[in-house]
């Protein structure tokens, strides 16, 4: 038997969660898929997968080996691809943050899809940062100032704010909030991804020190959606991007709050691993997804500036 192949297979099993799920990505038979990560196991000596007749989970020595796969099927890819053939072909990997993967990336990515038919992909939606190399990653969308690191960056867009809002309902009943150090009185429904416990905002004009408000979360969510139901429900004030809350900003359910005292807009970038823009489905997806985000992005900030304040509203 192909070990590449039987690593592809011990890949796709890992990813789908089930051999059974493998076998339907690979459109296999089951029997087939099971032979394949036997053959691995035999090859490496130790097991990869832990199995029951309802789960499969990755032993320890699989959780190591699957990344190790992921680049050596990569790599092979890129090398094939600079060697021969240069038609985008084979899965395409990209995670972005649930909202923004759900409504820009992905019409982006259908539309690519159905003018490449021999690329198939897979969406991965977080609300977190994950690692490129482990969960075998080509590209990633991610909002926000990037660390140092070896990864290849496309900016795609420059200005997504971070608000603060509330429910009209909430606010007529507490006090006002006329500045940062004012939350610290307020109910806080906290999202992960922007704070656990503290929130920090620019100086204070005349001063070089960021404002840091520490709280308590009255409620802690890991889930955008999450944080903007219950901040609408009436549960107390969050913190999340513009284009989370702008449909509830303009029907009225929510209202931006210390809009003065916003930090800098967020750029946008598309990240990927040195090397992956070789590939010729990763090289063919970045031209044409890079300017639809970019329009993309320049029009939902466009939407953002437009948005009532409470800063200035009655």
């Amino acid at each position: 038997m192909d070990r590449l192949d039987a690593m592809k297979v011990f890949v796709v099993a890992a990813e789908s969660g089930s051999l059974a799920g493998a076998a339907r990505v690979m459109t296999r038979s089951p029997a087939s898929v099971s032979r394949a990560i036997a053959f691995l196991e035999s090859h490496v000596g130790v097991a990869l997968l832990h199995r029951t007749t309802r789960t499969m989970r990755l032993t320890d020595a699989g959780e190591r080996y699957a990344p190790v796969c992921r680049h050596v099927l990569a790599e092979l890819e890129a090398a094939e691809a600079a060697a021969g053939d240069a038609t985008p072909r084979g899965v395409l990997t990209l995670s972005a943050p649930p909202i923004s993967g759900e409504e820009i990336l992905r019409p982006i990515l259908d539309a690519f899809l159905l003018a490449h038919p021999q690329v198939s992909a897979r969406l991965l939606l977080f609300d977190r940062q994950v690692s490129l190399v482990d969960e075998g990653i080509d590209l990633a969308l991610r909002v926000g100032d990037l660390a140092a690191s070896s990864l290849v960056a496309v900016r795609v867009g420059a200005d997504v704010r971070r608000v603060v809002v509330a429910a009209p309902s909430y606010l007529a009943t507490r006090s006002q909030i006329e500045r940062p150090a004012d939350l610290a009185h307020h109910d806080i429904v906290a999202m992960s991804h922007f704070g656990e416990d503290r929130w920090v905002f620019p100086p204070a004009t005349g001063t070089t020190t960021p404002r840091t408000v520490a709280f308590t979360p009255r409620v802690l969510v890991t889930s955008v959606r999450a944080a903007a139901a219950s901040a609408e429900a009436g549960l107390g004030v969050t913190r999340l991007y513009s284009y989370h809350v702008a449909d509830a900003v303009r029907r009225g359910a929510l209202r931006i709050i210390l809009a003065s005292d916003e930090p800098e807009p967020l750029p946008v970038h598309l990240v990927g691993r040195p090397g992956r823009a070789t590939s010729p489905k990763v090289r063919a997806f970045l031209d044409f997804a890079a300017p639809r985000l970019r329009s993309a992005f320049v029009g939902l900030a466009a939407e953002a500036r437009t948005l009532p304040s409470g800063d200035t509203a009655a």
